[in-house]
């Protein structure tokens, strides 16, 4: 399965969550793709994603968040993924795109094109909804499934490791902050 096939599915699927994007390829895919005040790209923080998933389903516990990361970056913050399970928000969902590689700087091979295995060490560290899946129908299941938990989920789709798609992001990160902010009704004072 293609990432950018797998998050046309996703785009589908979503109405008005609040979508945190890791870095690279999976902001850029997602801003061509599905482009909305409610998406937070994260561009220049790798590894912090799921982190800043979870304090936004802390601080809003009546919206759902989605988080959309790589395994490069999962890889390089796995103890957010314990703390996520120990907070167990109910409204996070973690969708981990695992194309074994770092793509956007040459796709040299991650951990996970070893031993390394992404859902089991989501349900060692305790998150109890994980779904690993390679096509676009069980991937589709699992969206719908984690979208529908009444818990943390994590979805890992094992993608294909395949240059970036689509144009890059013109939004700058500041103007994506405020963005974001005033989209769910915090008030940025013009900063």
């Amino acid at each position: 399965m293609r990432r950018i096939e797998a998050l046309r599915i996703l785009a589908g699927k979503l109405a008005d969550e609040l979508v945190v994007t890791s870095l690279a390829g999976v902001a850029r895919e997602w801003a061509w793709i599905a482009d909305r005040p409610r998406n937070f790209y994260l561009r220049h923080s790798m590894g912090l994603a799921s982190s800043v998933g979870l304090g936004l389903a802390l601080a809003r516990p009546g919206e759902r968040v989605i988080v959309l990361d790589g395994d490069g970056s999962v890889l390089m913050n796995l103890g957010s993924l314990c703390t996520i399970a120990n907070c167990a928000p109910p409204n996070l969902a973690l969708i981990i795109f695992d194309n074994q590689a770092y793509a956007s700087t040459g796709l040299q091979p991650s951990a996970t094109a070893g031993r390394a295995d992404l859902a089991a060490i989501c349900r060692g560290a305790g998150i109890g909804e994980v779904a690993a899946v390679g096509d676009p129908a069980r991937f589709q299941a699992a969206v719908e499934a984690a979208l529908a938990c009444r818990g943390t989920a994590a979805v890992i789709a094992r993608v294909a490791a395949e240059p970036v798609q689509g144009p890059k992001i013109t939004i700058s990160t500041w103007e994506n902050k405020h963005r974001f902010l005033r989209a769910i009704g915090v008030d940025t004072g013009g900063d």
